[in-house]
């Protein structure tokens, strides 16, 4: 057999073709790699949710815009159209139990991040479907809302405008039950294993609802976490009132230990299944942030406490 020896010319044009082909194929798995990014990315945004059909009853004036700040948009401010953002729990552990999650921040801004998706996403993994509430906040007219709530608290407006937006917050707790309740089939979650969870001015949502509900946004169990709940905002215990889930740092440098506790005092005086988790250190705040101190672990508390109390079964 005659062996041909490729001239300079054919060489060149043999490399240049297998480059070609090279080219094209990291071209082709580029092109799968952006469409399964792309796809992966469309998969992780959650469905977002209009609390009500149109302006939210009482402040149908209200024709600001929701606003966000901070270097990932973790802080949201100027909420006047309450949402609920659906964190679907992992399908291979879910329990059917559901949770409405309202962050804190003074009723000026929410802390969605450490006090809101976060808290969703651990317990959307352990198959508990989350509803992050943002919830009716105070008007801030500049685009520092941490700055103008400092402000406010030195010139004494802070209290006055707390004080006239927590009804509209509270209301909006409570239709964010009744809403996950309604669609409890579209959610393959159980209507009556529905909680609710919130931090600082979230945890007045949150206890809040605890108290004066009625048999469609009863809230199944509830957990404020280092609630503002002064006894002013407290009435009745009622005699079917859900379990009671409570944590709280006594440095809280606001005080709100005090407010934990005497939720604490009334649910266990009208014999209501209650527990507490009053830790030394963690200040206020603390959410999901770890400071390696027995804080971090709150959230695992929590999780048992759930078992305990019979909502994780399937």
């Amino acid at each position: 057999m005659r062996h041909f020896k490729m001239t300079r010319y054919e060489r060149i044009e043999l490399k240049s073709k297998n480059i070609n082909q090279t080219h094209c194929l990291v071209m082709k798995g580029i092109f799968l790699l952006l469409v399964l990014l792309i796809a992966t990315t469309t998969q992780a945004q959650q469905k977002v949710i209009q609390l009500y059909n149109g302006a939210a009853p009482g402040s149908e004036n209200w024709d600001w815009k929701e606003k966000t700040s901070g270097g990932n948009g973790d802080i949201v401010y100027n909420v006047s159209h309450p949402t609920l953002t659906v964190f679907s729990a992992n399908p291979s552990k879910a329990n059917g139990t559901a949770i409405v999650i309202c962050p804190g921040g003074g009723f000026h801004i929410l802390a969605v991040s450490h006090e809101g998706t976060q808290v969703a996403q651990w317990l959307a993994e352990k198959g508990i479907t989350a509803f992050v509430l943002r919830y009716r906040l105070a008007h801030v007219l500049s685009d520092d809302p941490v700055k103008e709530m400092t402000e406010k608290q030195k010139n004494g407006t802070f209290d006055r405008d707390v004080d006239a937006d927590i009804p509209f917050s509270v209301a909006d707790g409570r239709e964010a039950i009744k809403y996950v309740r309604a669609h409890a089939a579209e959610y393959q979650i159980d209507k009556n294993k529905i909680g609710i969870i919130g931090f600082s001015a979230g945890g007045t949502v949150t206890a809040s609802a605890a108290f004066n509900y009625n048999a469609d946004n009863r809230p199944d169990f509830a957990a404020p976490i280092y609630p503002y709940m002064p006894d002013s905002l407290q009435s009745k215990v009622a005699a079917d009132a859900p379990p009671l889930f409570l944590t709280v740092a006594t440095d809280d440098r606001l005080g709100f230990a005090q407010h934990a506790i005497s939720l604490y005092n009334k649910w266990y005086a009208a014999k209501r299944p209650v527990e507490m988790h009053l830790y030394a250190k963690g200040g206020h705040g603390f959410g999901m942030h770890k400071q390696n101190i027995p804080t971090d672990t709150w959230i695992e508390r929590f999780y048992e406490w759930l078992g305990v109390e019979g909502f994780l079964k399937k």
